[in-house]
Formats: structure tokens, sequence, C-alpha cells
């Protein structure tokens, strides 16, 4: 299978100059540049820039796909939202990363598949928002990130959980996507998942948000409303929110204190306990099913039996007229109505005079081996 190579960049809070686009346009003839994004795949050839020095520089948001199995998901945030400390005490291993550039924090996520071998396709809308989430203080995809790296075999047995954000037992569709994307195992995430909180949204109201506003100096409300009318500050609006919710306690986004931390390896056995009985439970259900079925066609098969019963004479007769035919079809017909007949000697007890009249059969026919071979092939 050849190769395939899969970029997407995205800019999210501010658009590319046109200085910029002609600078990305000098790496690539054919990738589509569009103020807010480069996308570019290949087949042949390579990638020419430097993905970290592009997010570092141009853009917000990063994916890379390639058919070998590699997934890399990258976001940047104003370190003002996601300080660096937090970042890697969650992200500090290969699969999981963080650094910080010019005031702004960025988090890498790696999946490695070494089957690999899969054609792919990609795009980063499914992952976007989770950037939007994290900025405002939902920290489960930092969580996830940890645990793709105990997964991985990055972590020691003995290291013990960060702290477990509340709602991962309830995650949104971005971070769902992340979770598909980077392969992290659901039974892993399912026992993390024991500890966490419910998450409790709570959208704000217009008048929480005027009563709260009130208490602003005046000169602060004039920088605020000055910021937004000529948009110098695109996450200026996220930054009030996640102020907000600090605040005034709107939303359930806080980390609560847990009573007892799980260390690395008692989650990867509790996540091995539990695939464990989901395969014994899948088997179970799997051979329940099977007992269904063929208690299905064992009775399909009785009332078939039932309804030619009182015709075995006529059933010989067409034996005898579909082998004559010399046709593969005809043959076929007649292996199956010897089945039957066969099947209704067994049920009345007539074993000898079916067999007794089969090897009449065969012997007359010896001039057709291949409607002997299926005689052979059906056990007859």
């Amino acid at each position: 299978m050849s190769e395939y190579q899969y970029y997407e960049f995205q800019a999210i809070d501010r658009p590319l100059t046109e200085k910029e686009m002609g600078e990305l346009r000098s790496y690539s003839t054919r990738a589509r540049i569009t103020p807010t994004s480069f996308v570019n795949d290949y087949s042949w050839g390579r990638f020419k820039g430097d993905e970290d020095a592009w997010m570092e520089k141009y853009f917000d948001a990063f994916l890379y796909l390639a058919n070998w199995g590699t997934h890399v998901f990258k976001f940047r945030l104003p370190s003002r939202l996601l300080d660096l400390k937090t970042a890697r005490l969650y992200c500090s291993g290969e699969g999981a990363f963080a650094h910080e550039k010019n005031g702004k924090v960025i988090l890498t996520f790696v999946s490695e598949d070494e089957g690999g071998g899969e054609w792919v396709e990609g795009s980063l809308s499914s992952l976007i928002s989770v950037r939007a989430e994290i900025a405002r203080g939902d920290l489960r995809c930092l969580y996830l990130g940890w645990l793709l790296c105990a997964q991985n075999g990055e972590l020691d047995e003995e290291e013990v959980e960060p702290p477990i954000p509340p709602g991962l037992g309830q995650l949104t569709a971005s971070l769902e996507s992340l979770v598909e994307f980077l392969r992290i195992d659901s039974n892993l995430i399912h026992m993390a998942a024991r500890a966490s909180q419910p998450l409790q949204e709570v959208q704000p109201k217009q008048t929480e948000i005027r009563e709260w506003v009130k208490d602003f100096p005046s000169a602060e409300k004039d920088d605020v409303l000055a910021s937004l009318i000529v948009g110098e500050d695109p996450s200026l609006t996220t930054d009030l929110l996640r102020r907000f919710i600090k605040e005034c306690g709107s939303g359930d986004r806080e980390i609560a204190e847990q009573n007892e931390k799980r260390t690395v390896g008692e989650l990867l056995r509790a996540a091995e306990e539990r695939a464990e009985e989901n395969r014994r439970n899948a088997a179970k259900k799997a051979a329940e099913e099977k007992t269904r079925r063929e208690r299905e066609a064992a009775e399909h098969r009785e009332k078939y039996l039932n309804e030619i019963a009182k015709r075995e004479l006529d059933l010989w007769n067409q034996v005898e007229t579909l082998i004559s035919t010399k046709q593969p079809k005809s043959y076929d017909r007649a292996v199956r109505l010897l089945i039957d007949l066969r099947d209704l000697a067994t049920r009345k007890g007539k074993m000898v005079e079916f067999k007794a009249r089969l090897d009449a059969l065969r012997a007359a026919q010896t001039r057709k081996p291949s409607f002997i071979e299926r005689l052979r092939r059906a056990g007859l």
C-alpha cells in the first residue's frame, strides 16, 4: 500500500495575514491555504514545513494522520487560560506533552498503532471544540492525555493519578472524538470515571452576568468594552466567562479533592478486569444467541420434515429425474433432497432401508463422478 499523510492547521484566534499566507505558500504549491487554514495531503513527497514552528507562529490547532498508524493532535492556548504547570501535571509523557512559547501553551497528543495499514481520512472539525472546552477550565482532555500515557506504558505503575476532573463519565462529542482519535481504551476511561464527580452544566443567565459586571470598576468596564468592539483579543470572551465561573461558582468544573487516589497499576489492572468481564459477557451472549438460532433452525427443520413426510416416494422420483439432467445445479438439488430423505429415515428409524436405496442409487450413477463427489461432500 502506498503511503498517505494528511496535514491540517487551523488559525482560530486571528486570521493569517497576506504576508503569512505567502510564507506558507512557499512551502507548498498545491496546499489549500485560506486566512484560517492550511491543508495538504501527501501520497508521495513530504511536508517541508515544521509543525511545531508553525504552531508557535501561525496556528492554534493541528491534526496529522498517516496510514501507517500515526495520529497527532495539537492545539495552543494563551498561558493565562492554561498554565504550563497545570498542563504538565497531566501531560508529561510521549503520548501527551506540553511546552510554552511566546506566552502560549502548546499541547501535543500522539497515538501510534503498530498495526497501521489502514487508509485514513481526517479533519480537525470533530476535535476543535476540545480547545474551547479547556479554555473554559474543563481539564478532562488533560486527564485523557494522562490516561493515554498510562495506557502506552510510559508511566511508572506506582505513580499516583493527578486530580481527576468532574464529568469524565459524561464526555462531550469532541472529547469522544478525541478518545477515538487517540485510541484510548474505553475500559480504562470507564474505570477512571468512577472517581469523577458528575458535571453540572450551568449556562449563566444575562441577569447574573449584569449583576456580576455591576461591581467592575468603571475604567475596567471601558477597557473590556473597547477591546470587545475592536476585537484585539479574540480570547477575551472566554477569559471573562472563565472568570465569571470561578468567581460566581456557576457550573461545576472545579476539581474536587479525592479521598483516595489510585495508581497507574491499579487503574490498568481494573481496566483489564473489566475488559475480561466484557469478553466473558460477550462470549456468553454469543453462546446464547447461537443456541437460540440452533433451536429455531431445529424447529423450522422439524416443521419442514413434517410437511414432506408423506411424499417420500415422490421425493425419490424427483432425485432420479434431477440426476438424469446431468446438470450441476440439478445435482445439488438432488443431494439436498437426499439429505431430507435421510433425516426422515432417521426420524422413523428406517436408516437401513435408506442406506440400501442410496447404495443402489450410487451404484447406478458411477459414470457421474461429479454427482458421486457431491454425495461424498454431503456425508451421504
